[in-house]
């Protein structure tokens, strides 16, 4: 069962095109990623399907359809905000209040009874790993500690449908390792129920854990898929270089005939190339490199990784 249904998503501010007919589908149990460069679209989705912008009607009068957990969202607004968790990029906790006195705020607002939100409040503060900080004051949590507790927030009220906006933007890797292991957990704790978790991440390491991705580009989707699929696009086109110096080799590289394009990733170089062109790349540079006095420790085709395909997407300007 599709738990996030839009159609024809459209967004603009003046003469600006911030969302173009984005379609989307997010089923109970999937984590769906959306990822892309800033500027693509992403918040201005999210934000689409969470109510807080309405969609833009087309010059025909027509306009998106969304659906949450099977509720209208332009029809039925308070149904489908009844069932739907929002964590925004920036959350806003009362920092003079502690951990508890926050949750316990946004479980009242959500129409929980004085009966039912301290146990629930206390499940779910357990559940993010703030159980033992209840006393202490939001202001004095750590970076990542606030981002727990505004998951907590999104959750107290058991939504079926979580829409996360870069939740992990600025926080340390283990803590974005923690966060996701909460999101896994979440999804398979509640399988029987039915979750749907749609977020976006400016990290590939993060996109691979998601059941599918999409690609954001100017406001468009332009691809998605899960994650194997979307690498496969480019199977047998990427391989890895290593050598001295390496800006210089870049440039070589990206010279030459068979290449669609060069990355640098930390200490070494990324380069794909046209379907069915790798084999004499790496033969052409093998050979020609040295010559010209580059030192190559390493040249050898790899599995492509879903970094690999985004760079390509942007490159070919889709």
């Amino acid at each position: 069962m599709d738990l996030i249904s839009a159609k024809k998503l459209r967004r603009t501010f003046g003469a600006t095109v911030a969302v173009e007919e984005v379609n989307l589908r997010v089923g109970a149990g999937e984590i769906f990623g959306l990822v892309g460069p800033d500027g693509a679209g992403k918040t201005t989705t999210l934000r689409m399907l969470c109510g807080a912008y309405r969609p833009t009607p087309f010059d025909d009068g027509s306009s998106a359809e969304i659906s949450i957990a099977g509720f209208n969202l332009l029809t039925q607004t308070e149904e489908a905000r009844a069932v739907l968790g929002y964590l925004p990029q920036r959350f806003s906790l009362y920092e003079d209040l502690t951990v508890l006195e926050n949750i316990r705020f946004f479980a009242e607002v959500r129409g929980l009874s004085p009966s039912e939100w301290l146990p629930r409040c206390m499940e779910i503060l357990a559940f993010v790993g703030l159980d033992a900080y209840i006393h202490r004051r939001a202001g004095h949590l750590s970076g990542g500690m606030k981002q727990k507790l505004g998951l907590a927030a999104a959750l107290v009220h058991r939504p079926r449908v979580l829409l996360l906006d870069e939740p992990t933007t600025g926080v340390d890797p283990v803590t974005r390792q923690d966060f996701w292991q909460l999101l896994i957990r979440l999804v398979g704790k509640d399988h029987q129920r039915g979750v749907a978790v749609l977020v976006s991440t400016p990290y590939m390491d993060e996109a691979a854990r998601c059941t599918r991705i999409g690609f954001m580009s100017g406001g468009r989707l332009v691809l998605e898929g899960a994650p194997a699929q979307l690498c496969a696009r480019l199977e047998g086109r990427v391989a890895e270089l290593v050598g001295q110096p390496l800006p210089a080799l870049r440039h070589v590289v990206e010279n030459d005939p068979g290449v669609s394009g060069v990355q640098m990733f930390g200490d070494r170089l990324h380069l794909r190339a046209q379907p069915g062109q790798l084999a004499s790349i790496l033969e052409r540079l093998a050979q020609s490199l040295p010559t010209q006095g580059y030192e190559i420790k390493q040249l050898r085709p790899i599995a492509p990784q879903l970094e690999d395909v985004f760079m390509d997407l942007l490159e070919a300007g889709q």
